[in-house]
């Protein structure tokens, strides 16, 4: 792998691990309550777009990837080695989680899993995860993509989208919006139930929020 994708490749690495990572522990300590869970992945995500966006664009995201490559603000190939580096730094984090909490049971909301809540079914649970990452694709476009943004507060938007979101559908589906984010953890505790949602839902949304930019709001 030549400099140009091994460095952006090492940035989604690193910021998928943070974020899956700090936001799997908020939920395994067992300490955090649903604000504390929605922070501890929104100023993550925040942080990390700004150490790592100059280098990446810090999607890490696979959901935010497939975004941005509809909208060619990267190649297809270059896409590719960002999911892989995506799930790459999920999965060492999920094991991380593993290895220092050790119990990967319920009490440890299986090392910070997203889960559908008991009255929460499989197509419902698409439609939140579409929806929440829909609006986390969204303003990603419109204040990172956008030309017409007000430069330099991306990064306090998009964390802070996802700290409403997670606000709003963690008690419905974890409000994952994030394949990487959810594989990494459920792999580790090996609870990899309604896997089709985190990996359909997040794709969905990220595909409408690409259209509504495309077709909808982007300067012509």
């Amino acid at each position: 792998m030549n400099n140009r994708l091994f460095q952006p490749a090492l940035a989604e690495l690193i910021g998928t691990f943070a974020l899956t990572f700090i936001g799997g522990a908020a939920i395994a300590n067992g300490k955090a309550d649903l604000t504390g869970v929605a922070f501890a992945h929104g100023l993550t995500l925040m942080i990390m777009i700004y150490a790592f966006g100059a280098i990446s664009g810090a999607h890490v995201n696979p959901a935010v990837t497939l975004g941005l490559a509809l909208g060619k603000q990267l190649k297809w190939m270059e896409a590719a080695v960002y999911w892989i580096a995506q799930f790459i730094g999920a999965i060492v984090a999920g094991f991380a989680l593993l290895v220092i909490f050790t119990d990967a049971s319920a009490k440890t909301g299986f090392l910070g899993t997203p889960a559908l809540a008991a009255n929460v079914n499989l197509p419902i649970g698409i439609l939140i995860e579409a929806i929440l990452t829909f609006f986390l694709v969204l303003t990603i476009y419109l204040t990172a993509v956008d030309a017409r943004a007000t430069k330099g507060f991306h990064g306090v938007a998009i964390g802070l989208v996802l700290t409403m979101d997670i606000l709003a559908g963690g008690p419905l589906t974890g409000a994952a919006m994030n394949p990487a984010r959810y594989f990494g953890t459920a792999l580790a505790s090996g609870y990899l139930k309604d896997i089709v949602v985190y990996f359909v839902g997040p794709a969905v949304g990220a595909i409408l929020a690409w259209l509504v930019y495309e077709y909808g709001l982007k300067k012509k």
